[in-house]
């Protein structure tokens, strides 16, 4: 028996093919092909599918975003509501406080227009305290280095006025400072009471400022004011002032220390002992003042709320800004706050 060439081992003959595997059977040749399509999971439309998870995947983030963005409104919504109901929880406990107690007003601060000792936030409070039939006497809590004769005399007169309204008795307790603008207040009261170591007193006027008109001559900046009248710019730091300016400003800040040495002299009458450098703006310790009858005696609140009033329970009516007014101080008009002050021509009791 002999053997053909072709089906020798090892035969190189270009026309030899190998068998070729006919896979399963009955599968389509065309299923055969989409196999050897598919992506690298296997799975036919593969991009199709990861283009469908990119979408969904945007989708909820935006969800997620209008979500936390609703939540955040409604919390700012919720916490403006709580502020609200406090603001009305704190004056219906206010108004409704018609037990026998010790109404408290608070001077602290500066006294000026716009802050809290102001003559529109303590008038106010005032007026509510004195309204109130269990009110048995108000207490002037003073804690101020001074501020405005305006808003200072307009609280001294609203106090005079309502003493004489309710006919109740109004009462000062110094605690650290009690000087010049809000001393002017504090006589307004029948009586002061200060710790041994307040300081009092400094009754006085003074008008600040700076020149620049030398350092402007040595720096070669010339200084361009136009003003329709000759005194119009007296007060400008930047251009020098005459005598006959000096002697008016000088004038005007005298008128108002007489002013304030005769309210002075009107709340403490007969009880002031005084000495040649009372209104000279000097200041004393709260036991040098009771000494020179700028006040009356030794004491703090709740030693007058008990021993002179005779009612414990202390109950405060200070006004004060809440916060959306403090918010809208501080993007809108509080924004020139500083510049308006700087520039103001009116003297100041500090």
């Amino acid at each position: 028996m002999t053997m053909n060439d072709s089906n020798r081992p090892g035969n190189t003959d270009p026309s030899f093919d190998p068998p070729q595997d006919p896979g399963p059977p009955n599968q389509p040749a065309s299923l055969s092909r989409k196999s050897a399509e598919a992506g690298p999971s296997g799975a036919p439309g593969w991009e199709r599918a990861t283009l469908e998870k990119l979408v969904f995947a945007s989708l909820n983030e935006q969800k997620a975003t209008r979500r936390w963005k609703t939540f955040v409104r409604l919390s700012w919504l919720a916490f403006f509501i709580f502020l609200v109901w406090m603001a009305l929880q704190r004056s219906a406990s206010v108004t409704a406080a018609t037990a026998p107690h010790t109404a408290v007003v608070e001077i602290k601060g500066e006294i000026a227009a716009g802050a809290d000792a102001s003559a529109e936030f303590v008038n106010a409070a005032l007026r509510v305290a004195f309204e109130d039939k269990g009110a048995k006497a108000i207490v002037l809590l003073i804690n101020s280095p001074g501020g405005s004769p305006v808003q200072a005399g307009m609280i001294n007169d609203e106090i005079l006025r309502l003493k004489a309204l309710h006919n109740k008795p109004v009462y000062a307790v110094v605690e650290e400072t009690c000087a010049s603008a809000a001393y002017y207040i504090a006589v307004s009261a029948d009586k002061i009471f200060v710790d041994k170591a307040s300081i009092v007193g400094s009754i006085g006027v003074l008008m600040d400022g700076f020149g620049f008109t030398g350092l402007m001559d040595k720096l070669g900046v010339e200084r361009r004011l136009l003003t329709a009248g000759e005194n119009k710019g007296f007060l400008d730091p930047f251009s020098p002032q005459t005598e006959t300016q000096r002697a008016f400003a000088q004038g005007m800040l005298n008128q108002i220390h007489q002013q304030f040495i005769a309210v002075v002299k009107a709340g403490r009458g007969d009880r002031l002992k005084e000495t040649p450098g009372m209104f000279s703006g000097l200041f004393w310790s709260g036991q040098q003042s009771v000494e020179l009858g700028l006040s009356d005696q030794l004491g703090n609140l709740d030693y007058v709320a008990r021993e002179v009033v005779k009612a414990e329970e202390i109950i405060d009516y200070t006004r004060r800004d809440n916060v959306a007014e403090r918010l809208a101080k501080k993007f809108g008009a509080a924004m020139g706050e500083g510049a308006i002050k700087a520039f103001k021509a009116l003297p100041a009791l500090r």
